[in-house]
């Protein structure tokens, strides 16, 4: 019995893993939003960020989990960013060091903003547990656009981030129970 169960569990990760590799999230298209959030961390993400903000399809950038040790000018030479662009629609996040932080980051500014929808980018192979966190974070009344950069991600790292969101997803459940 106890076999049985085991062997049923395994079957059901193994087939949550294939989709999850198989079926990444993809690109959002032209709908606006109110915000865009991106997490750093990972190529193209912030170029997709800036163009859905240059493209009128957000009023304005959140850049979440920037180095405590850059300064706004360096980002802005170092990304071409037009100063003005930069000092009027674009806030940096400095306090956040990983996905969960990056969701409470994200909620407090879309909360003081009033922002009632955001398109949020990051990596395809991340997008996902992204999500997770940013609606737990935020609870309901805001509408998220994923926006998935297309990667071309290990099998490790695939294996390594679908365990981390079942195990996320895990938490989250049993801690609403508690």
């Amino acid at each position: 019995m106890i076999r049985r169960i085991l062997s049923l569990a395994f079957v059901g990760w193994f087939l949550g893993l294939f989709w999850f590799a198989v079926f990444l999230p993809g690109p959002a298209g032209k709908e606006e939003t109110d915000a865009v959030v991106v997490l750093t961390g990972g190529s193209g993400r912030f170029d997709q960020a800036m163009d859905a903000l240059q493209a009128g399809r957000a009023k304005r950038m959140l850049v979440s989990g920037v180095d405590p040790k850059v300064r706004r000018a360096e980002l802005e030479e170092a990304q071409h960013i037009p100063r003005k662009l930069s000092r009027c629609c674009i806030d940096l996040d400095k306090a956040s060091v990983d996905t969960i932080s990056n969701a409470r980051e994200t909620a407090r500014w879309l909360k003081g903003h009033g922002f009632g929808s955001v398109r949020l980018v990051t990596s395809d192979w991340h997008m996902r547990r992204a999500e997770l966190e940013l609606v737990h974070a935020i609870g309901p009344g805001v509408r998220i656009v994923p926006d998935a950069v297309p990667s071309n991600p290990s099998l490790t790292q695939l294996f390594k981030e679908y365990n981390k969101l079942l195990a996320r997803f895990i938490a989250l459940e049993l801690g609403e129970r508690l």
